[in-house]
């Protein structure tokens, strides 16, 4: 019943326009009751993103099978590599759109059309990334800016798994959607993947190296204008530091 409401649903969308359909006409279609239709869909908008809350329980899976406490992590990224893990964690997102190009194509382009259905696509998206943040933010704990890291990181990996997907999308699924999206997040462990493990405040530099840093700095001395030239001298000898003659 699920599936034929979806397919009732994309047909009228695509025969008449998203928001010249409305739900009666969904359910006539598919020979069910209103009460069927809101029992699997809270509303409209959801019947077009039918199987996230699937994906992202799959996501949340997929991550909680790694302890995060080293190799013994389950799952393609390893316990060794969080970047990794949270990279693989994205292919299951793609898993989903692959499982179905005719469908992910026709709600790319239905998407494209209606505003509203782009701010829901974002807030689906933001789930995704909070659920990658999470799992980052236990695996950095600790770490001088592991917070901090840990949404950058969930942010690159959205971010490019979303530009490799629109990238297949756009060629109407003709092109290769994992080649895609590998691409895309190379780049994302190319910059994070190395993971160093920096703790404690960053350092201030001692000896020769801070007196070059000190003998680089820059001053800025302002003074009113007309003021005698001496004047102007032992001002900025005294904002250097030197005693003025």
């Amino acid at each position: 019943m699920r599936d034929s409401l979806v397919a009732a649903a994309f047909q009228l969308f695509l025969e008449r326009g998203y928001e010249q359909t409305t739900v009666d006409e969904i359910v006539a279609l598919a020979g069910v009751g209103r009460r069927s239709f809101f029992r699997y869909f809270p509303s409209k908008e959801d019947v077009v993103f039918p199987d996230h809350e699937r994906c992202l329980a799959e996501m949340n899976d997929f991550l909680g099978d790694d302890s995060g406490q080293g190799g013994d992590g389950g799952g393609d990224g390893g316990g060794d590599d969080p970047v990794a893990r949270v990279c693989d964690a994205a292919r299951v997102v793609l898993r989903m759109y692959a499982e179905n190009p005719t469908f992910s194509v026709q709600r790319y382009r239905l998407t494209k059309k209606v505003p509203g259905l782009r701010t829901y696509e974002l807030s689906v998206v933001w789930r995704y990334e909070r659920a990658l943040a999470e799992y980052l933010r236990g695996r950095f704990a600790g770490r001088r800016d592991g917070t901090l890291r840990a949404d950058v990181i969930a942010a690159a990996v959205v971010a490019a798994h979303n530009n490799g997907l629109r990238s297949w999308l756009r060629s109407d699924g003709q092109s290769d959607a994992s080649a895609e999206v590998d691409h895309a997040l190379a780049h994302v462990q190319q910059v994070f993947g190395s993971d160093p493990d920096p703790v404690g405040p960053a350092q201030r530099p001692t000896g020769k190296s801070a007196k070059k840093t000190a003998d680089d700095d820059v001053v800025v001395v302002i003074s009113r204008r007309g003021a005698p030239m001496w004047r102007v001298v032992q001002e900025v000898e005294t904002a250097l530091g030197r005693d003025p003659e």
